[in-house]
């Protein structure tokens, strides 16, 4: 029996790789999705391979219009089949990103974290896809002062979730999962996150298996379209002034 296969962009590292693993233990194969050519994570790479799972490489700048339209129907040839699940993982997080963002950087970002989702996603459904999670932030419910551009974007593409729920259905569901603080970068120390972790509703922050466990859940849900599950410790209940990294200091 073939497997269904699988697209996560932004899937050389970080919470993209995890969730390509997560996805090859659940039956899927994988197409791994970077900016530019280069080595995968080798622990993904190795977990994907003992999951029995089939895996590719493709590389696509998205924010290249060109590139953007090329890769799904790149993965199918590829393959041979159409791609199966989409996951939009894949996000532009500017340093210049400043509390009053530049037209350069609003356009950077709603280049890849909005127009290349929906591209991508509408690729889908014309070679014959099934689903699409978007990688949303739980930001979008109460944004704060900071990475205005960033935010921006992420709020429009929980917005084109909806909208392609109801414009793809009833060949394709689309849905959204919004993460709190994941996986934190060497801009917080140890007591910062334990000390963000104390101020969420549930007393914890996300972690990559919280975010897989969703992902799973929605691929499989058949029931369910232009919804935004929110993994993120109870963060999205919450106004917090600034960004987490700004926070518990």
């Amino acid at each position: 029996m073939t497997r269904p296969l699988a697209l996560v962009t932004g899937s050389y590292r970080r919470l993209g790789a995890h969730l390509a693993v997560r996805l090859a233990q659940a039956g899927w194969d994988i197409a791994l999705h970077a900016t530019r050519d280069g080595e995968p994570d080798a622990a993904a790479l190795a977990t994907i391979a003992a999951a029995g799972a089939d895996c590719h490489r493709f590389a696509a700048d998205l924010a290249d219009p060109a590139a953007v339209r090329g890769l799904i129907p790149a993965v199918a040839a590829r393959l041979g089949r159409p791609v199966t699940l989409l996951v939009n993982n894949a996000s532009c997080f500017r340093a210049d990103d400043a509390a009053t963002p530049s037209p350069e950087s609003l356009t950077a970002h709603f280049a890849v974290n909005a127009a290349a989702p929906f591209v991508l996603a509408t690729e889908l459904a014309a070679q014959g896809g099934a689903a699409v999670v978007n990688i949303l932030d739980q930001r979008i419910a109460h944004p704060p002062v900071d990475q205005l551009a960033y935010t921006l974007s992420k709020q429009a593409l929980a917005e084109a979730t909806r909208t392609l729920a109801l414009s793809l259905a009833p060949a394709v569901r689309v849905n959204g999962i919004a993460p709190g603080l994941t996986m934190p970068t060497p801009d917080y120390d140890a007591g910062q996150v334990e000390r963000l972790a104390a101020m969420m509703p549930l007393g914890r922050l996300s972690t990559p298996d919280d975010i897989g466990d969703a992902l799973i859940f929605l691929a499989h849900a058949q029931a369910s379209t232009g919804q935004v599950v929110f993994v993120d410790g109870g963060a999205g209940l919450v106004r917090f002034d600034r960004d987490f990294v700004h926070l518990g200091r």
